[in-house]
């Protein structure tokens, strides 16, 4: 049996165009409009993208008169950044454990 389950930020922002919205979002709030001329997407598709981001909690966006406006979601990408020291830290962690065998072994 096969179970669905929510892709995690890593997996949605494994899409190039997506990883193209937060690298341009992360210079500053644009609306979609301003996004699709910047991107090489039409203005559906980057609805479209913007919508799974703000699902994953990786953008929040406002109304800005007649438009929304988008931003990174502080909370979402720092929850990203958590789980990226988490896999560094068990990295070096297994690193300095090798280490430290190899000088047992020598001794």
């Amino acid at each position: 049996m096969v179970t669905y389950r929510e892709p995690d930020g890593w997996e949605i922002l494994g899409d190039p165009s997506r990883r193209a919205i937060v690298e341009c979002l992360a210079v500053r709030p644009r609306a979609v409009g301003e996004l699709a001329d910047e991107l090489p997407i039409s203005r559906p598709a980057v609805s479209q993208h913007l919508r799974v981001l703000k699902d994953a909690g990786l953008v929040d966006d406002e109304a800005a008169g007649t438009r929304r406006v988008y931003r990174l979601n502080p909370a979402g990408v720092s929850a990203l950044r958590d789980q990226l020291d988490m896999f560094w830290k068990r990295t070096l962690q297994g690193f300095q454990e090798i280490v430290g065998q190899e000088d047992e072994e020598e001794s």
